[in-house]
């Protein structure tokens, strides 16, 4: 990925555009204006929700918005939920009249239950998983490719503009209703995963700012549900946790799976709330279940003689779902029917039924995706072919309940083999029994086994069966059981559908002072790779080093030099900077310069092509002595700087992901 410079004017103008910590640190005229609402936007792969809460009204409650949407030809419902997905009709397909929205008779585009629904019957012609593309570092995604794979008549779309279609109907709805208060004037808080890296951060900002979004401020799902936990206890949320509690949040929606670790700790006598770590991005949810279930027809099938189609299997999967839902929420049911589409009218008496029942469910989704496992038992990678790169990186394991076994495992081995004081200052786990750390002096730490939590907190539509919810929180028991530990309480949200985005709105009121604030910052360090200054061996590229540029969870609004040797970078020429990230080394300062590291530790990330400006007094081709600051801006995002150490000149560098190599570049002297 290719990245353009900025000037310092530039990083002004967004922190103009985002609220602030407190109210009392909002300008005049900002306090002259002050947004009324404090708005909250679930942005899911499969669903988007939108929330609000009136801010000047002290006694206001968190309110859902139904959403208006075409749910079929010239027919519009109101919903809780807007399905995450476009559909790109034939232009004989649907006249004028039956696409009328209650805000315009010309919608931009057909999203929603009406894209999913038509969808499914003519899957080349739908968007879906927009979300993952967004974060999918193997392409790019300011390019129309999307229906991926479709034939050349469909239309294609970008996944950057399929974000900003949901969030321009999200808009519309908003400012039908409340036509005194548009959307853009208020509060908007957009929820990410915890994992998206900054690259997709900056795409789902820059999606809302292209929609007309104005006051804006990004939140991990993950603390967004336990925003919604604390909002919907009414202030008895500290009689269900205690100081040295730690909360796994565990978020399944429909196409990721999102986990975190949350520290209770104490603040001035206070209970308070801090993020400690997250997961790795994990493409897996609702969606692999839907077609998991369908190929397990196509097979059922296939032993009956009846060879199925790819795209017939692809349509059978949205009734996978619904008979999923059905079957999973009604333990009584034994099956439900589904029927096979078909094309043509000879195939009209031909066309396939089959049955989806309780057994078939349980066997796969259950056993299949949350098998009972011991905590050392972690998801299989096997090496991915080079043919892959265009489709998702899903998930090549699908046993959720190894990927928390992986995931707490790693935690607790973050800060094996470091200083004690390093483990005091940065290990919450550090005194806990099995942890690292507790050893006599000198003796060689042996590695933690897994980090305990003390209560769990489940979040995501899929975790609204309780068979699936069960059978997760059983797991996690045992492993605690086996460990000697107590059982994790259960905390009880929201309807798991609507909490990240109620989550959210109530945090935009946490950051005008009106609640209680979940510490965090953000939820990787990140590294510049430096090339090794060794003497040169044939055939054997120089080997790599890694400088921290900005340490695990520095708070939004902060900024840090990165004290370091001086670096020397070309200007005028193409620049390119290999980047990592790590959610395990939390010890880690800016400036922290590594000449190795385990495999596991740092995730490399795309890389980034700047081409600095040749500034007046500068040549092309000029080495310039530079040291590097990073600072997290108010919005989430993060930003790197160049500094000339000869005069004191800047260059921002910017995760704008723009893949083009033609961009302008500007300069602060």
């Amino acid at each position: 990925m290719e990245h353009q410079t900025q000037p310092s004017s530039h990083e002004s103008s967004s922190q103009e555009h985002t609220p602030q910590m407190h109210s009392q640190e909002l300008s005049s005229q900002e306090q002259h204006q002050a947004p009324k609402f404090s708005v909250g936007i679930d942005l899911g792969t499969t669903h988007c929700v939108l929330s609000f809460i009136d801010t000047s009204n002290e006694d206001a409650r968190v309110e859902v918005m139904p959403i208006p949407q075409l749910t079929a030809p010239g027919t519009v419902e109101t919903r809780s939920q807007l399905g995450s997905f476009l559909y790109q009709p034939h232009e004989h397909e649907m006249n004028a009249g039956s696409r009328v929205l209650p805000w315009s008779s010309e919608p931009k585009a057909l999203v929603g239950a009406i894209a999913r629904n038509l969808g499914s019957k003519t899957p080349i012609r739908l968007v879906a998983s927009a979300k993952s593309w967004l974060c999918h570092g193997g392409v790019n995604r300011r390019d129309a490719f999307l229906p991926a794979g479709s034939p050349e008549e469909v239309e294609k779309v970008s996944p950057l503009k399929t974000t900003e279609l949901y969030l321009e109907h999200l808009k519309d709805a908003w400012n039908h209703a409340n036509p005194e208060h548009k959307l853009a004037d208020q509060d908007v808080t957009i929820t990410v995963p915890a994992s998206f890296d900054p690259a997709a951060r900056d795409l789902t900002a820059e999606a809302a700012r292209n929609v007309g979004f104005t006051h804006l401020t990004l939140l991990e799902e993950p603390q967004a549900a336990l925003y919604s936990w604390i909002d919907n206890s009414n202030d008895t949320w500290r009689d269900e946790v205690n100081v040295g509690d730690i909360v796994l949040v565990v978020d399944i929606g429909g196409g990721t799976t999102d986990l975190s670790l949350v520290e209770v700790t104490q603040d001035e006598g206070n209970l308070s709330l801090n993020r400690i770590a997250v997961g790795e991005h994990i493409l897996l949810g609702g969606d692999n279940m839907d077609l998991a279930l369908a190929y397990r027809l196509k097979m059922k099938l296939a032993q009956e003689g009846k060879e199925l189609a790819p795209w017939q299997v692809q349509a059978m999967t949205h009734a996978c779902r619904d008979a999923k839902e059905a079957l999973l929420n009604d333990a009584e049911l034994q099956s439900v029917p589904i029927v096979v589409p078909s094309r043509g009218s000879k195939l009209l008496g031909a066309t396939l039924k089959t049955d989806l029942t309780q057994q078939e469910v349980q066997q796969t989704l259950v056993d299949g995706f949350f098998p009972k496992v011991a905590v050392t038992e972690h998801p299989v990678q096997k090496t991915r072919g080079a043919l892959t790169q265009m489709g998702l990186p899903y998930a090549q394991d699908a046993g959720i309940t190894r990927h928390i076994a992986a995931f707490l495992s790693k935690q607790a081995n973050a800060l094996s083999g470091n200083s004690e004081t390093a483990q005091q200052d940065f290990n919450p786990f550090a005194n806990m029994p099995g942890m690292p750390g507790t050893e006599a002096q000198g003796s060689e730490a042996p590695a933690a086994d897994f980090i305990k939590p003390t209560a769990v907190l489940f979040n995501g539509g899929v975790l609204k069966s309780n068979l699936l919810a069960d059978r997760l929180s059983d797991t996690i028991n045992e492993w605690l059981i086996n460990a000697d530990a107590e059982f994790a309480k259960q905390l009880s949200g929201l309807d798991l559908d609507l909490a990240v985005a109620s989550g959210a709105s109530y945090y935009g009121a946490v950051r005008r002072g009106q609640g209680v604030r979940i510490r965090g910052g953000i939820a990787s360090s990140y590294y510049v790779g430096i090339e090794s200054a060794m003497p040169a061996i044939p055939g054997m590229a120089p080997p790599m080093e890694a400088l921290c540029v900005a340490p695990f969870g520095m708070e939004e609004g902060s900024s840090v030099q990165v004290p370091s040797q001086e670096f020397g970078l070309v200007i005028g020429q193409p620049v390119h900077f290999q980047f990592f990230g790590s959610t395990t080394r939390r010890e880690d300062q800016a400036g922290t310069h590594l000449d190795h590291w385990a495999p596991e530790d740092l995730d490399e990330l795309p890389e980034i092509q700047v081409t600095l400006p040749v500034s007046e007094g500068r040549r092309e081709g000029e080495v310039v002595p530079v040291t590097l600051a990073s600072r997290v801006t108010e919005l989430g995002t993060l930003y790197l700087e160049a500094i000339a150490t000869d005069n004191g000149q800047k260059w921002h560098v910017e995760f704008d992901v723009r893949e083009d190599s033609n961009n302008d570049s500007n300069v602060e002297a």
